[in-house]
């Protein structure tokens, strides 16, 4: 990996999208609350045992590293983050909080029966290659489960405020070195990257009455941003939180695609050499 390449992830210590943002917990954990239930039932499906190790990646508040820990007593679980301060180690004997950046961060091959990322890689430049990395990471075996928006053209949205707010959004996004419509290669990244059983699935994100509380946390986040370089305009911007109390308002401005892939399991034959 080139050094001199400055880490993508610094853009997001700080200001419109940082951690240190005033309201960043209550974004993360509007985000828990539309889809946790969603993660939960892909990793379950994976058949999940109490002895897995697992990697969270872009552990975020944490939900889903708890829950893992609850799930894999006799395993353990590492929850990585660029900045930990929303993350409770105390929360379980099995869970190791790790402060670090997955650009330039490695494990040992063969180190972990599951590696989930949420939300993480599509704000990465470097994602195709971390990708890579993290196949060789797994155990024979072993599950990666990537899971990303896929923004639908903000231009198709039935509601103009909402087209000019989702093209600002994403304009601001990318200029992070985000790709928010990368989701839908993950399934042949993971091809490429050794992996078999891929497998995929939709989840149609609701903006609106019939999930209120998703977007007014990250558009209260990085609205005054979005105005300060002229993307939007204030009015912009009450109109869409007059929108959300709109009982009549929904739309779905874009879908999480969930994309699992193992790396084949060792053959008797290949047990044999080893020993």
């Amino acid at each position: 990996m080139n050094s001199d390449r400055p880490a993508s992830t610094n853009r997001y210590r700080t200001g419109m999208l940082g951690k240190n943002a005033p309201q960043e917990r209550t974004r993360l954990e509007s985000i828990q609350q539309s889809v946790d239930s969603r993660t939960i039932a892909i990793i379950q499906d994976l058949s999940i045992t109490p002895s897995w190790r697992c990697l969270e990646l872009g552990a975020g508040a944490g939900s889903i590293a708890y829950w893992l820990a609850g799930r894999c007593p006799d395993g353990e679980v590492v929850a990585v983050d660029i900045d930990t301060q929303h993350l409770d180690a105390d929360r379980a004997a099995n869970l190791v909080v790790q402060k670090a950046d997955i650009i330039h961060e490695d494990y040992p091959p063969a180190s972990f029966d599951l590696i989930h990322a949420r939300y993480l890689l599509c704000h990465l430049p470097e994602r195709d290659e971390i990708i890579e990395r993290a196949a060789g990471w797994l155990a024979p075996g072993g599950w990666l489960v990537i899971e990303d928006p896929y923004q639908l053209p903000a231009d198709t949205s039935p509601f103009p405020v909402v087209q000019r707010l989702m093209a600002a959004y994403e304009r601001k996004y990318n200029e992070h070195g985000a790709d928010l419509t990368w989701a839908r290669g993950v399934p042949a990244v993971l091809a490429r990257s050794g992996l078999g059983d891929v497998g995929f699935a939709g989840n149609l994100g609701c903006m609106g009455c019939l999930d209120k509380d998703r977007w007014f946390p990250l558009i209260n986040q990085a609205g005054p941003s979005l105005v300060a370089d002229g993307l939007i305009t204030e009015t912009d911007l009450q109109q869409f939180f007059d929108l959300l109390k709109d009982p009549a308002f929904v739309d779905i401005p874009q879908v999480t695609i969930s994309v699992w892939g193992r790396r084949p399991a060792l053959s008797a034959d290949d047990g044999a050499s080893i020993g």
